[in-house]
């Protein structure tokens, strides 16, 4: 029996296709590849990008590589890896979700929106975004055209059959320190949110197409990048990798995979690339493998909790 999944795909830019696809029982991406690609959907999608990278920058010129990646993997996820009986949350553009089944393969409708197409079963309710957990919203937020959000299938699932109730998540019935507690939990979202007033925003920006953030949970062929960004005179490429708690010297490996990936996928002529592991703590371990990778940086996060007595205390009181 196949793994049910669950996706957020946007319908559209801003979601302007929402209420077409809603009426017509289907989900669709285009990037303007004007091409049937029935008999040409890989099961890996590093080889679905090989062949229509080149095809989507010769359509878009003006667009990187970095662009250009994250289209034809959004277009292989549609078109390929979603599997009948999966499950996705379309934003309608109002503050709410069209949740529907997948129930056919992929077909193409040239001269239509949203030509490379998937029908769907809609549910008949839709979910309002603030009866999403705060990470959910974080997960369904993120820039892209797809984003799987499979690991919240239990919430997604309540949420379906009509239990509102915002979900929260915690191995444990008390937390010492909340303030810890709330940015590790969304540690990533933070970080996007407050980037240029970090160390990093000094240098780099987080990677845009458009005026909208793509480097947010950039596909590779090994896994998810926490966050790509490019210096500010665009000659560098940066992989940040965010780990809660303590980092483990395997995650040096990991962040080299990204890179090696970057360096050899995504970078323009004459860009270079550099690694950024970022956690709460470090050991002897993780300093002894980056002593021996001198373009991987650490970072540790440190978290200020603060009590200040109000002024109130002192309200009637005579001076």
């Amino acid at each position: 029996m196949a793994v049910k999944n669950y996706f957020r795909i946007m319908l559209g830019r801003k979601s302007r296709y929402a209420d077409e696809c809603r009426k017509g029982n289907f989900i669709g991406v285009d990037f303007e590849i004007n091409i049937d690609l029935k008999g040409k959907l890989p099961d890996n999608w590093r080889l679905f990008n090989q062949e229509f990278i080149p095809i989507y920058l010769k359509n878009h010129p003006d667009k990187t590589k970095v662009s250009a990646g994250l289209a034809c993997g959004a277009l292989w996820t549609v078109a390929k890896f979603l599997n009948k009986g999966d499950i996705v949350l379309c934003p309608n553009g109002t503050g709410s979700y069209l949740v529907g089944e997948v129930i056919e393969d992929y077909s193409y409708h040239p001269g239509e929106v949203l030509p490379h197409r998937r029908a769907v079963r809609w549910y008949p309710n839709l979910i309002e975004r603030t009866a999403l957990s705060q990470a959910l919203q974080y997960s369904t937020g993120s820039i892209g055209t797809v984003s799987n959000i499979t690991k919240f299938a239990d919430e997604i699932e309540k949420l379906i059959s009509g239990n509102t109730s915002p979900t929260i998540v915690s191995t444990d019935d008390t937390v010492e320190d909340p303030s810890t507690f709330a940015l590790e939990e969304h540690l990533e979202e933070f970080l996007i949110q407050n980037w240029k007033q970090t160390e990093f925003g000094k240098k780099y920006d987080v990677y845009e197409e458009d005026g909208e953030l793509v480097g947010q949970q950039y596909p590779s062929d090994t896994g998810p990048i926490d966050i790509l960004a490019i210096s500010k005179d665009k000659k560098e490429l940066l992989v940040v990798e965010l780990k809660r708690g303590r980092a483990s010297d395997h995650v040096v490996g990991q962040v080299q995979r990204y890179m090696g990936y970057v360096q050899q996928e995504l970078a323009e002529e004459g860009q270079s690339v550099k690694g950024v592991i970022v956690a709460l703590e470090d050991d002897i371990r993780i300093r002894r493998a980056l002593s021996v990778a001198p373009n991987i940086e650490f970072y540790r996060y440190q978290v200020s909790f603060k009590l200040y007595k109000s002024d109130m205390n002192n309200a009637g009181k005579k001076k």
